[in-house]
């Protein structure tokens, strides 16, 4: 189980890192500045604990577990969110616009958790395929 936490936390870093530097791109910035925050690192490892999840909608359609994976990444990012600003004092990211839930999960990111919940899903699977435990 501690492979795949630092799997799923490596790989998490590595998509927030990637998402944002194409974000400061999209701004004009073309250095590509990629960031994230080691806080992200232990909140990515823990997709080990969404494991059964993903067992159990395994056969669904791509859609609705996609859907589902919006549902519960919104969840875990408000709710992990909450936790840090209690015990830091200070928000480990802060949203802003038209389409924010408390500055801690923005709802117009649902594209991008949809396909980081089916890319996470297909990690699981390559991880089960090698035996990865």
């Amino acid at each position: 189980m501690m492979k795949r936490f630092l799997i799923y936390g490596l790989a998490g870093w590595t998509m927030e890192i990637i998402w944002t530097g194409f974000y400061s791109l999209i701004k004009g910035d073309l250095r590509l500045l990629g960031f994230t925050n080691l806080w992200m690192f232990i909140i990515y490892g823990c997709a080990v604990f969404l494991e059964p999840i993903h067992d159990i909608i395994y056969e669904w359609r791509w859609y609705a577990r996609g859907l589902i994976w919006v549902i519960i990444i919104w969840g875990i990012e408000y709710t992990s969110g909450l936790i840090l600003v209690a015990i830091l004092g200070v928000y480990p990211w802060t949203y802003t616009g038209p389409f924010t839930i408390d500055n801690l999960v923005r709802l117009d990111y649902a594209p991008a958790w949809f396909v980081a919940g089916l890319l996470f899903e297909n990690l699981h699977r390559i991880l089960d395929r090698h035996g990865i435990a």
